[in-house]
């Protein structure tokens, strides 16, 4: 057997547990980081698949798990900004963008999107199990290890561009980092890249969430207190994520 697919496996059922427990939370509305949690697993499951693409099932479940996220995404994204008018004490517009929260986290515990993700996660061992008796599984480490050097060269190349976009650095930096943990055995990241992985993801989520939050500001009205605020602190969370990525950019020369 192979001792790589053993690990895939082993992951798919840790992340099985981790989206069972999401669920149930949010069902019983416990805590307000089960969306997130939720999110956060399911993006660990597409970052184990994507360098097994073409294997039996890995199609159909990567389908269910951005269908999740795109069912999410607006959730999560109205949480944090509701997050962000707390601190900035703009509690009635807050209040506005919390409302039905319960509702809400139940409307996803009980989602076909959730309930489609979580019925293929549960049949995949099995594919992968019928995959190798029949010969279709060979090289699983080379097959992986070569997909996760494309995704750094990618990163690279990003990096090198003078006109680099940051939305897609964001979501090369998300890509290489969650590859990178979800198969620790191939050392694709040392523990101080992958910190400078993590702060360089964090740096350009904070200027993200600004640019989005100044877009929603032209048409709602509520948001308009908060703009003068927004827009400073983008000026610097631009220039601190270009010092982030500079580093990033040293560092991956010498990997």
């Amino acid at each position: 057997m192979s001792a790589m697919l053993d690990h895939v496996i082993a992951q798919v059922l840790a992340l099985q547990v981790r989206l069972l427990g999401c669920q149930a939370r949010l069902a019983a509305d416990t805590d307000s980081e089960a969306l997130h949690d939720l999110r956060i697993a399911t993006r660990r499951l597409r970052s184990l698949l994507r360098p097994l693409r073409e294997l039996p099932g890995v199609e159909q479940l990567e389908g269910a798990a951005q269908a999740l996220g795109n069912l999410t995404t607006p959730l999560r994204d109205r949480e944090v900004l509701a997050a962000q008018l707390l601190e900035r004490e703009q509690l009635a517009a807050a209040q506005v963008r919390l409302a039905h929260r319960r509702e809400t986290f139940a409307s996803v515990a009980e989602s076909a999107e959730l309930g489609r993700l979580l019925a293929i996660v549960d049949a995949f061992p099995i594919f992968l199990r019928a995959a190798e008796r029949e010969g279709l599984i060979r090289k699983l480490h080379k097959r992986i290890d070569k997909r996760l050097e494309k995704q750094w060269k990618q990163l690279r190349e990003a990096l090198q561009d003078p006109a680099h976009d940051r939305h897609r650095l964001r979501l090369l930096i998300k890509r290489v980092r969650y590859a990178a943990e979800a198969y620790p055995q191939l050392e694709h990241a040392g523990r101080r890249l992958q910190r400078l992985l993590k702060r360089a993801q964090s740096d350009l989520g904070s200027w993200h969430d600004l640019l989005q939050w100044l877009l929603q500001a032209g048409q709602q009205r509520d948001l308009a207190p908060c703009v003068e605020h927004w827009q400073a602190q983008l000026q610097d969370a631009e220039q601190r994520a270009d010092v982030t990525l500079e580093r990033l950019q040293t560092l991956l020369v010498q990997r």
